[in-house]
């Protein structure tokens, strides 16, 4: 690794860190959080109070364990309710948004449970870069078919979907499989990026800050594979670590460094200039994408798989 960039990590609610146990949420101090989101989006300890049936005092202790257990302020004090600090707007994102995905996989799982939809299990980068960009396709075609989609970067409860989508080896996957695409990953930076940092060779890109996704469950080829694999094994600089690959693409986007990009993912950025290869040179990606029937008995999963397979 060159240079001394400090390493940059940006995590998001639906990912699980690598190497943590199965119940690693089991000490998530839950009463706490809730009490906070509810103090955090009203401004009012007392009005949380109200909303959860509880007194102010409880609501106030509950986050000062919070506070003390992050050793940071979450709140400055007023008179007449409460001011969230840097950090603890910083927390409030994270736990809505967690709320909400929650929220949506129970209203998704309802859906399924009344068979009024097919559900497709995906993870937020295949979700946004390929399945639902194509929804609006499938719809006109099929106006009685309503697809929903359960999003999240595991594989967890993907069986309780009609389909999910997957990354990975489909000849070890022992399921029902349906092959989508073999894809190519190339290197892909903004325009400016690509002007400020002009390459020609995989070796020019070693100077360069990279963009590396890192991931528990999806096993993506890293910038050292990828490098390798092209007659490249030397240094390179890796500057920014994110567990999610659309905001991996969103990096690359805003300029912060080069990204691996998947061609059948990114096709749509490349086409529209958002991103630009930064070298000529491409790789087979050494896995599939492809789709696992877990409902086998149903005419309108026949009809999405039939549609999903055309791509």
């Amino acid at each position: 690794m060159q240079g001394k960039r400090p390493c940059f990590r940006y995590h998001i609610a639906t990912s699980i860190e690598p190497n943590l146990p199965v119940n690693s949420f089991a000490h998530l101090p839950m009463r706490a959080l809730i009490s906070f989101e509810a103090a955090a989006r009203l401004e009012s300890f007392k009005s949380a109070a109200t909303a959860l049936n509880v007194t102010p005092a409880a609501v106030s202790h509950q986050i000062k364990f919070l506070e003390r257990d992050l050793r940071t302020p979450l709140f400055i004090r007023q008179h007449r309710g409460v001011e969230l600090t840097e950090s603890g707007a910083y927390l409030l994102v994270a736990i809505q948004s967690g709320f909400e995905q929650v929220s949506q996989a129970l209203d998704q799982l309802k859906l399924r449970q009344s068979k009024s939809a097919v559900t497709i299990h995906s993870t937020t980068a295949v979700s946004s870069l390929w399945l639902t960009p194509r929804l609006a396709e499938f719809w006109k075609l099929h106006e009685g078919i309503s697809v929903s989609q359960v999003v999240s970067d595991t594989d967890r409860n993907a069986s309780n979907c009609d389909l999910s989508i997957h990354y990975g080896n489909m000849a070890l996957d022992p399921n029902h499989c349906i092959p989508l695409f073999r894809d190519r990953i190339t290197a892909l930076g903004s325009p400016e990026f690509a002007k400020k940092h002009p390459a020609r060779t995989v070796a020019d890109l070693a100077s360069v800050p990279l963009i590396q996704l890192h991931m528990a469950e999806n096993h993506w080829t890293t910038w050292e594979q990828w490098a390798g694999a092209l007659g490249y094994d030397g240094p390179l600089q890796m500057s920014h670590f994110v567990n999610n690959y659309v905001i991996a693409l969103q990096a690359a986007r805003d300029g912060m460094g080069a990204v691996l990009g998947w061609e059948g993912l990114t096709s749509e950025l490349i086409e529209t200039g958002r991103l630009v290869r930064l070298l000529p040179v491409s790789l087979p990606s050494p896995l599939d994408f492809y789709v696992v029937r877990h409902n086998q008995d149903s005419a309108k999963v026949d009809k999405v798989v039939e549609w999903l397979s055309k791509y």
